[in-house]
């Protein structure tokens, strides 16, 4: 019989090792993330960084960092594919990012944030994301370069953590395909 889905078979052969990994070149994006209460979604944002060629991976405040098993089950082992670092204090981080010419780009719902989708990014960028509750702390929405948000349709306001970073990485890695 002929499948037309690739069986998981086929998509793990075709898979790079943990060796492999480090020689395919990364998108020059970065996820700064502050106080996230679930371990699964902090799983879930590594792996999607994976997916999507992230550099790196800066973990602050109560976010859950490797190894932890419950980590793990969300992650599927993108958190060794995925550089990160963890750091208590997020401004710490975002001070350094910045001083090393990165651009910050806070992903909130804004006075002065610009669609995602019709903004102009420079690269390389670490987009900030927060708290599932409160999101990220006005100390470190000062520090960022561009306000982004994604754009809502229905009744709800808002997406989960995990979702909205997934939405982030890729379109920053369609804008920097675009340009290179």
């Amino acid at each position: 019989m002929n499948f037309i889905k690739r069986s998981n078979d086929d998509l793990k052969a075709n898979r790079p090792t943990l060796k492999e990994v480090n020689f395919i070149p990364k998108v020059p994006v970065s996820i700064l993330i502050e106080d996230i209460r679930s371990v699964y979604n902090v799983g879930s944002i590594f792996r999607t960084a994976d997916s999507f060629g992230a550099e790196k991976i800066y973990l602050s405040g109560i976010t859950a960092f490797p190894p932890r098993d419950d980590l793990h089950k969300t992650a599927l082992g993108s958190e060794e594919s995925v550089a990160w670092e963890y750091a208590k204090d997020p401004i710490v981080l975002a001070k350094r990012i910045k001083s090393e010419g990165v651009s910050l780009a806070l992903i909130e719902q804004t006075k002065k944030s610009q669609d995602i989708f019709n903004s102009d990014i420079n690269f390389p960028i670490c987009f900030i994301v927060g708290n599932e509750v409160d999101g990220v702390s006005e100390e470190l929405a000062e520090l960022a370069d561009i306000h982004l948000e994604i754009s809502m349709h229905g009744i709800k306001q808002s997406l989960n953590v995990s979702v909205a970073a997934g939405i982030i990485g890729y379109e920053l890695l369609r804008k920097y395909k675009l340009n290179n």
